[in-house]
């Protein structure tokens, strides 16, 4: 999820520019929460590359 912090903001973007800029059709409220939905995606995925940000992880073997 954190490689698509780019798309989730640009999405987020176009659909808060057109459900929050005045126009008047049916489906309005659908794009609004379109809008609301890329944005808590793209802060969480904010928040995962803040915490999980080193991709150079390891993993270690499990001793049996």
């Amino acid at each position: 999820m954190r490689k698509y912090s780019l798309v989730f903001l640009i999405v987020s973007a176009i659909t808060g520019a057109i459900g929050f800029s005045g126009l008047n059709f049916s489906g309005i409220e659908v794009v609004r929460v379109l809008f609301l939905i890329f944005a808590d995606l793209l802060v969480v995925s904010l928040f995962a590359h803040l915490l999980f940000g080193n991709d150079n992880l390891k993993l270690q073997p499990i001793k049996k």
